[in-house]
């Protein structure tokens, strides 16, 4: 068995767990964070990255609202690579009460945002897809923002300052000594090597997860999963957020994100034991479609590329077992003061917004009990890459869209991969426009290990072709990188990425997409030898001749109609 020391170990490589190995790093603490899988892949990765200005939760709940108009202005000072200062409108449309706008706006300027009431005719001025229909408007600063790469710089930033992520770890008991947690078990899930890691302190930031990590200890931290679902259309068809101007509900947010829209959530309460196995289902595809062309009609004519689902990890404190007692805000454990088992803490709950607030809580609690009085600086030290704006870099050789695409995705590090080198320049991705250099760059810097996780580093595949002409290009420069069995591991990374992407494509199968994942399956089965592969999904019109989903009939139509 491996054995590890060190002061901190996190569980959970979400933007919080990212976000505290980042802080106890900038203040002098040897820290290790733990992920079962790759980094940002859990609830972090699974919403539709909306940078909240605070106005959705104005009217509902100042206390949220407030937080978030705080961390939205702290995260465009210290991580303007990861965000798109987008604005957006809050519309009332004609079966919304117009009245609740007066509310809103009163609201907003409670907690601090700015709320400017605009025309129909403003509004469709400076976002001409939204709804003809409308009655009026609120602009609110609101924006976008890229949940991996806010992980990846995060986890970039710690590993320069001593920290380690080590991925792809675990987590299967706590190590309790004496009454105190004094470590974290557990096993490689790619080599199954057993690794204790033994730590001072114990932060459990695993989300959703996190009340089977306190059930190691016999704790209880009794998690409401709520399940949400979003749809990724293939252009870009807004230029700002829109959300619907009323109290929150289903499908009521468009999202721009770099080059594609997303629509959502949804909202459902699942049973806890379901929580690796959550999908999309037929209704809520329905819904976000209905409630999304309201938001923009234009929806209607456009395809859509793929369905995804997250669970959010709300949180029920005291004994109440209803269900009531839900939070939606911050909740920070120490189990030392409130179990008597000193050496863990848990932080839950929040948002992504709040994700770094959340993760300075719970390293201020670290470094009471650690005697470290160093403050925490994560709200004013910009993230690697946060200065792009400002950096001139000199690239000849190649294209503005390509430059210009590594810049935005990566600020100033841009520099260190894009070169004179005609082979690191070589495009691998098309629709993203990303280089071999890039690629490299995302292995040897943002530990990418795979091509699942350089799609999370690079946006590689997740434009309108879905990696249909480059996944096997940037397989075998990963496999290249990371193996010594070149050809055989790329295979499998191929495997996995198709895999991935056919969970997003199963609930959308009609019509373009539907045609699509057929192209798809018989390009690599046949025509690239993508048989030698062990799980090999069947043709697309079998798979859903067997599950009988209720969107069969949909595309069985759709391929007649072709």
């Amino acid at each position: 068995m491996k054995q590890i020391e060190t002061e901190v170990v996190i569980i959970g490589g979400g933007a919080t767990g990212a976000g505290v190995l980042r802080d106890c790093a900038l203040r002098g603490m040897r820290a290790i964070l733990v992920e079962k899988d790759d980094i940002a892949n859990g609830t972090t990765g699974r919403n539709h990255g909306l940078m909240h200005s605070g106005a959705r939760y104005a009217v509902t709940d100042q206390h949220s609202a407030v937080e978030c108009i705080k961390e939205n202005r702290i995260l465009r000072k210290i991580a303007g690579h990861c965000i798109e200062e987008t604005d957006g409108l809050f519309i009332t449309l004609p079966e919304d009460e117009l009245s609740f706008q007066d509310k809103f706006i009163s609201a907003c300027h409670s907690a601090g945002i700015s709320a400017e009431p605009l025309t129909p005719a403003e509004a469709l001025r400076i976002e001409p897809n939204v709804n003809p229909q409308l009655l009026g408007a609120v602009r609110v600063p609101d924006g976008t923002i890229d949940p991996f790469r806010l992980t990846a710089s995060s986890i970039l930033d710690a590993e320069e300052y001593g920290g380690r992520l080590m991925n792809y770890i675990r987590v299967t008991g706590l190590i309790i000594d004496n009454g105190r947690v004094c470590g974290v078990h557990c096993i490689n899930v790619k080599t199954g090597e057993a690794v204790d890691i033994r730590a001072l302190q114990v932060v459990n930031a695993a989300g959703i997860w996190g009340q089977q990590i306190a059930e190691y200890a016999d704790l209880s931290i009794r998690m409401f999963p709520a399940k949400g679902s979003l749809l990724i259309v293939d252009y870009r068809i807004n230029s700002m957020v829109i959300n619907r101007c009323r109290k929150p509900a289903d499908a009521d947010i468009l999202v721009p994100g770099d080059t594609i829209s997303l629509i959502g959530t949804t909202s459902e309460k699942v049973p806890y034991q379901d929580i690796e196995n959550i999908r999309v289902n037929p209704d809520e595809v329905e819904t976000l479609l209905t409630e999304g062309t309201k938001l923009c009609p234009i929806m209607a004519q456009t395809r859509v590329l793929r369905a995804y689902c997250g669970v959010r990890p709300l949180v029920s404190l005291g004994n109440d077992s209803s269900g009531r007692n839900i939070s939606r805000g911050i909740v920070l454990v120490d189990h030392g003061e409130a179990d008597a088992l000193p050496g863990l803490i848990t932080i839950t709950g929040g948002k992504l917004m709040t994700s770094r607030l959340m993760a300075e809580m719970a390293t201020d609690a670290v470094a009471k009990n650690l005697g470290n009085s160093s403050r925490c600086e994560t709200a004013e030290k910009p993230l690697p890459g946060a200065r792009g704006q400002q950096a001139e870099i000199h690239a000849p050789k190649v294209s503005i869209p390509v430059s210009g695409s590594a810049k935005y995705r990566h600020g100033e590090r841009a520099a260190s991969f894009l070169s004179d080198d005609q082979k690191q320049n070589a495009i691998i991705c098309e629709c993203e426009m990303v280089t071999r250099g890039e690629i490299e760059y995302a292995v040897n810097n943002l530990n990418a290990k795979n091509l699942v996780d350089l799609r999370r580093r690079t946006r590689i595949g997740m434009g309108p072709c879905q990696g249909e002409m480059c996944s096997c290009r940037a397989a075998g420069i990963v496999s290249e990188m990371t193996h010594s069995d070149n050809s055989e591991n790329a295979l499998d990374s191929i495997g996995e990425f198709l895999q991935e992407r056919w969970k997003g494509v199963r609930p959308v199968l009609w019509g373009d997409a539907m045609c699509e994942a057929d192209f798809s399956y018989w390009l690599y089965d046949n025509l690239l030898g993508y048989n030698q592969l062990q799980s090999i999904p069947a043709p697309v019109s079998e798979q859903l001749c067997t599950e009988q989903l209720s969107t069969e009939q949909k595309s069985i139509a759709a391929v007649e109609s072709v």
